[in-house]
């Protein structure tokens, strides 16, 4: 199953870097320089940002749910992405860092912040009701904080600046962005990986995976900076993206029989798969015309929650 997944992720990738394919065989005939430079400044950020950003929201949201132990907990409902965006406002308009690496970082701290106050808010093992209002109630204020920055940055053009980046967008993107954006991103990822197999032991309860020798408490704490680290980087480059890191792992779950820990690769693929995917549609838009990543992913992914949300209902009510 992964192996067939991370052909659909390639070829989806694949896919991106030659559409709209007419511009590029006219370019590749009359000026192959040009063609090459429009794959590589152009198209391969754009397809990477796709592949590794929505691999990163897959990740994050399925080791969030798995601390949680609960379904509806992402990236965007939980308040990190909105965190993550209100960091990189203040770092960029307030504090003048105008460098990737340090966005990202200022993003990176504002989704720590942001799951942190979660923690504090919802508890531990949050009920649906308790993870939905404390999740809203931070996104709500970090998205008034960042819209309140904006307001009040030096520059008169903030709103009209940053209004594509805050609905999401993978558009002229350098490599030096992708690197600032993915290289912590994928440390970040590597580090959640490793846990696999103790958050499958999570599952079964606090007081057993203590009585085999881990650190509860040390996991979580662990399991939040790593998904604060990865959101925060890119949400930094490309804005928030909302319903991958809910959707993937929903996905990933059904695909591994219900296994938390298990669950984290495939879901990591499925979010690059949709990513990418939601990324392709935006390309539908009339010429000079520009459809914002956000929109498709909120298109596709609010049926889905609303699916989630009223299955957990029946289940209580039955």
């Amino acid at each position: 199953m992964k192996l067939l997944l991370v052909t659909a992720a390639l070829v989806i990738g694949l896919i991106g870097m030659m559409t709209p394919w007419a511009p590029l065989r006219e370019l590749i005939d009359t000026d192959p320089a040009v063609a090459h430079l429009l794959l590589v400044e152009l198209r391969l950020p754009r397809v990477l940002l796709a592949l590794g950003y929505g691999a990163t929201l897959g990740l994050t949201g399925a080791a969030l749910q798995a601390i949680f132990a609960n379904p509806l907990a992402s990236p965007d409902i939980t308040g990190s992405s909105s965190g993550a965006a209100l960091g990189a406002v203040l770092g960029g308009y307030f504090l003048g860092l105008t460098g990737p690496l340090l966005l990202a970082g200022c993003g990176a701290a504002g989704a720590l912040l942001a799951l942190l106050l979660l923690l504090g808010l919802a508890g531990r093992r949050a009920d649906s009701s308790s993870l939905l209002l404390a999740g809203l109630a931070i996104s709500l204020a970090a998205g008034a904080l960042t819209s309140l920055a904006l307001a009040l940055a030096p520059s008169p053009f903030a709103f009209y600046d940053a209004f594509d980046w805050l609905m999401g967008s993978l558009e002229d993107r350098s490599l030096r962005q992708v690197a600032a954006a993915l290289i912590p991103a994928a440390a970040a990822g590597l580090w959640l990986a490793r846990y696999s197999g103790t958050l499958d032991r999570l599952a079964l309860g606090e007081d057993v995976l203590a009585s085999l020798g881990h650190d509860p408490s040390r996991l979580r704490t662990e399991v939040v900076i790593a998904s604060a680290i990865a959101v925060g980087a890119c949400v930094s480059v490309c804005g928030s993206v909302g319903f991958v890191g809910l959707i993937a792992p929903i996905a990933a779950r059904r695909l591994t029989r219900g296994h938390p820990g298990r669950a984290l690769v495939p879901a990591a693929l499925i979010g690059a798969i949709l990513l990418s995917a939601a990324d392709l549609l935006t390309r539908l838009a009339p010429l000079g015309r520009a459809i914002p990543l956000g929109v498709i992913t909120a298109a596709l992914g609010t049926p889905i929650f609303l699916w989630v949300l009223l299955r957990m209902r029946w289940r209580l009510t039955s």
